[in-house]
């Protein structure tokens, strides 16, 4: 028998689960981490670019290059470990390098990505952290060091994936424009999952910045939203008080309904990517498998405070759209039910009218048919009679043969006019 044939895309799918490993990495190390992203159409932006600005960063180390379609990248550059993701809407650069700096979260760590490189990228920063990774020390060591880096205000620390380490952030952005983390790392911590561990608290950070593109969404749509919700109630109130004609009402409610559709199709896009992100964010968040450090706040936590009221206001202004849209549609099919009972009221009158008039023009037509007859029959007399004048030899009068000839031309015109409107009819 002849080998079964494969679908021609297993093998791609298959390698897709193993396509972009976690990193791998030991303490002390130095993480800096940036997202990229266009500031409009995101999703449909040319993948090329993304390529293009990669590889100029590889030239500059004479790094080798991805396979023409890849969508990550991971390789050497000069002392960095370099990591690349393409992903729907933006592109992240991760790069590790063994030790730390003697200054905390130095900024000069960030190097690694020359400005004017980063000057060229094709599109916008939504956020960039730096990560140290120290051995772990004693608790008081690891108090001190969050004293010293961390707003204690917004300080997240707790110990992750059954105390294999302490991870550490403040969700702030730091005078050199980064955010901070810290990751503590127990000794019988492997490299692979440091790595997952680095990994994990950059996608956190990352989707929940992308997802925060949503609240800024939804703020801007509130005060236009009101401002709706308040025509389409006075609308309503009016359609209910017969204070304003339908057809009159129906191009405003058609309006209103109009720009909520619009709005909808804009923000559809952003509503679910939104939740979307922040989905990914509380997997990540799980996945961390958070145990409390000394009562302190953990990611959870600080999620739940401060970063899940703003997904819900994002949620409930997707539904406040959705009903508010809906209430229009509902409005404009009620006040065209109206107008259209309206039209067939006037419509109606308008029949009765016209049929009267009809009935009218009716009778004025068979006024009309009696006057042609007599006008018709005047003349055919005065015609016949000017024809039989010549008997007036035998005695007869011009007045008797007008006289005779009168009956028999009145009826010969009678029956000729009512055959022809036989004939017309």
């Amino acid at each position: 028998m002849p080998p079964i044939q494969d679908h021609p895309l297993r093998y791609a799918l298959a390698n897709e689960l193993h396509a972009r490993p976690f990193p791998v990495s030991q303490a002390p190390c130095t993480v800096v981490f940036l997202a990229i992203k266009k500031p409009d159409q995101a999703a449909g932006r040319d993948r090329g670019v993304d390529r293009a600005h990669l590889l100029d960063l590889l030239d500059r180390h004479g790094a080798p290059h991805p396979q023409p379609d890849a969508t990550h990248y991971a390789g050497q550059i000069g002392r960095h470990w370099l990591k690349w993701e393409q992903h729907t809407e933006f592109v992240t650069y991760t790069a590790f390098s063994d030790g730390v700096s003697e200054r905390e979260f130095n900024p000069t760590d960030f190097e690694v990505f020359p400005a004017d490189w980063l000057e060229q990228a094709p599109g916008q920063r939504v956020t960039s952290a730096m990560v140290r990774v120290l051995d772990r020390p004693d608790k008081a060591q690891v108090k001190r060091y969050l004293a010293d880096w961390f707003v204690p205000e917004s300080l997240a620390v707790s110990q992750v994936l059954d105390d294999a380490a302490i991870a550490a952030g403040d969700f702030r952005i730091d005078p050199a424009g980064h955010m901070r983390f810290a990751v503590f790392v127990s000794k019988t911590t492997g490299k692979r999952r440091v790595g997952r561990i680095v990994q994990r608290l950059c996608e956190v950070e990352t989707y929940k910045a992308m997802s925060m593109l949503g609240f800024a969404r939804v703020k801007s749509l509130n005060e236009r939203l009101g401002e709706m919700d308040v025509r389409l109630t006075q609308l309503m109130v009016e359609m209910t008080e017969g204070e304003a004609p339908a057809d009159e009402m129906l191009p405003q409610l058609l309006s209103i309904s109009t720009q909520l559709e619009t709005m909808a199709a804009r923000s559809s896009f952003r509503f679910g990517a939104t939740g979307a992100y922040e989905a990914i964010v509380n997997q990540r968040i799980q996945s961390l498998r958070e145990e409390r450090f000394e009562g302190r706040q953990s990611f959870a936590d600080f999620m739940m405070r401060r970063y899940e009221p703003a997904m819900r206001t994002v949620k409930s202004t997707e539904t406040r759209l959705q009903m508010l849209s809906d209430r229009a549609i509902r409005a404009g099919e009620l006040l065209r039910t109206r107008v259209d009972v309206e039209r067939s009221a006037q419509n109606q009158a308008l029949l009765e009218s016209m049929d009267r008039r009809a009935d009218l023009a009716l009778r004025l037509q068979h006024t009309v048919e009696g006057l042609s007859v007599v006008a018709i029959s005047y003349y055919a007399v005065s015609l016949a009679a000017y024809l039989l004048y010549p008997l007036t030899a035998t005695g007869l009068s011009k007045g008797m043969i007008t006289a005779l000839v009168t009956l028999p031309v009145v009826g010969l015109v009678w029956l000729m006019v009512r055959r022809i409107r036989k004939r017309i009819e």
